[in-house]
Formats: C-alpha cells, sequence, structure tokens
C-alpha cells in the first residue's frame, strides 16, 4: 500500500478531515460522552472534556506518521462523529475500520456516505485490496451500514472481543477492490 496519512475527503453533505485540539469541545458533547454512542465500542463515555481533549492530542500527534488514518466527520461546520482504520495487514494490503457518530445524526445516511467515501479513498488513494470492518452482533444497525456501502458478511467471529458489554461476538464484513463499484 502506499500510505499517505489522513487526508481530507469531502462529499456531497459532509468534510471528513484530521482532528484539531479544537474540536475536542464538540467531540466530547456530540459523541464521546453518550453511552448510548459508546455502548458497542471498546472505550468507555468520557467523564469530562480533558479526557477527550487528551484523546485528540494524541491523534493530532499521530498525523505526522503516514499510516495514521483518523477522520472527525464534520456536517454544517461541526465534528459529528469519526472514522479511522483501526488495523491493518500490509501482507494482503488490508484496512480494518472503525467509526462511530452521534446519536443526533444516526438514520440520516451520514455514517454510510463516511465510510463510502472512505472506502473509495483506501482504494483509490492508498492502494487497499481489502477494506473490512466488524461489528457487535448486538448492534445491527452498524452492519446496515457495511452493506449499503457493498460490503459483504464473512462471517461472526465468536467472543472475539470485550467492550462495553463484555465479551461479544464480532460480525466482519468487507469488501474487495475487484468487486467494488466505485
Amino acid at each position: 500500500m502506499n500510505h499517505i496519512g489522513t487526508r481530507t475527503i469531502r462529499t456531497e453533505r459532509l468534510v471528513l478531515r484530521p482532528f484539531t485540539v479544537e474540536d475536542a469541545e464538540q467531540m466530547f458533547r456530540n459523541w464521546a460522552n453518550d453511552p448510548e454512542v459508546t455502548k458497542y465500542l471498546t472505550w468507555p463515555p468520557h467523564g469530562s472534556v480533558d479526557i477527550t481533549r487528551q484523546v485528540v492530542e494524541g491523534w493530532v500527534a499521530d498525523y505526522e506518521k503516514d499510516d495514521f488514518y483518523q477522520w472527525a466527520i464534520e456536517l454544517d461546520g461541526q465534528a459529528i462523529g469519526s472514522v479511522s482504520m483501526v488495523h491493518q495487514y500490509e501482507p494482503v494490503a488490508e484496512v480494518e475500520i472503525g467509526y462511530c457518530l452521534g446519536r443526533n445524526w444516526w438514520h440520516q445516511g451520514i455514517m454510510s456516505e463516511a465510510l463510502s467515501a472512505v472506502i473509495r479513498f483506501f482504494f483509490e488513494q492508498v492502494g487497499a485490496n481489502r477494506v473490512a470492518a466488524l461489528h457487535d452482533t448486538r448492534n445491527p444497525n452498524s452492519g446496515a451500514v457495511m452493506k449499503k456501502c457493498g460490503m459483504v458478511y464473512e462471517g461472526t467471529f465468536r467472543q472475539y472481543l470485550k467492550n462495553n458489554q463484555g465479551l461479544c461476538d464480532m460480525c466482519c464484513y468487507s469488501i474487495l477492490k475487484a468487486e467494488w463499484k466505485g
């Protein structure tokens, strides 16, 4: 893969861009402190904006790395969620994507729009061959986003991860560059 780092991506409604430290307040308010948003994630809701600021400061420092991908999802000038590469496997040119979105923006096609743009970015700009994503079996809405983006269900990994609900089974979806419609 030809890693180029997080670059700004524009879609019809969204701007996917690197985080800035100034995003910490919106991130905390819009999703990071919400137990419903973090219910199926591996990190707990943030108890204060200071925790969120520390996380964002770490991301900002990591933007120096060409193989670091972490986007703020911006709608109408407001950070409302994030999408990132959570793992990569170079031998098969695979990236695994993770995402979360503030509850006020659920069920509006926003995450599907963001994920589709990131899939395009990894295929066209980075040279990925495979883009994968996982979701807790108790969170079928996340799987619906993956399906809407053309990803194919591959199977369920039993007790694969521990998240805020405890041990969980994870559904795996992927899309290959050869089957991507662009």
